[in-house]
């Protein structure tokens, strides 16, 4: 077998990623710290054609040569916009009737693989801070709580490691590979 070269991958170029049909899924990043986590994120959310991703409190914002170490120019493609407060974010995704789910180890959180993904809904993850979370009053005014099982002896994962789980699963159980982006 050999490797496949760059030009041989036939990936979208940024006028076809901006045209292209979006995975219904926004991206929240709550006040997340390091500028390589944010720009993974980006990096994520081109892989799986993300629709948004907002930036919240402390999180960091593009340009900056840090995000942009990690996120390969995923900053161009990836539509995001700041926003100071989470709370008023998903108070106003929710009057949307966007799905607000907050990726967090919490009571009544549904386990990853036991989460499912209507056709018709459009949905909106929350990652939050490498220390704290996702805020408690976030938490508490979500639609629900996903949490990605886990069965070693650490009791989290970088927040890039949970943003590419999380987006590959929504992306499978949505079929998206199965019909034409």
């Amino acid at each position: 077998m050999r490797k496949l070269k760059n030009e041989e991958l036939d990936r979208k170029s940024l006028n076809e990623f901006k045209a292209a049909r979006k995975t219904p899924l926004i991206v929240i990043l709550d006040n997340v710290r390091s500028l390589n986590n944010i720009g993974s994120v980006f990096r994520t959310a081109d892989a799986f054609l993300i629709e948004k991703i907002y930036l919240c409190g402390i999180t960091a914002k593009p340009p900056h040569k840090d995000i942009h170490k990690t996120a390969l120019g995923a900053t161009e493609s990836v539509d995001w916009e700041y926003v100071e407060s989470t709370i008023k974010l998903v108070e106003k995704l929710k009057k949307e009737q966007i799905k607000v789910y907050a990726i967090e180890q919490a009571e009544k959180a549904t386990e990853l693989h036991q989460f499912q993904v209507k056709p018709s809904q459009k949905y909106a993850f929350i990652f939050g801070n490498e220390v704290k979370g996702v805020q408690q009053e976030v938490v508490n005014n979500c639609n629900g709580i996903i949490e990605i099982p886990q069965l070693g002896t650490k009791h989290s994962l970088n927040i890039s490691v949970s943003t590419g789980v999380c987006l590959w699963d929504f992306v499978t159980k949505s079929k998206l590979f199965n019909s034409e982006l």
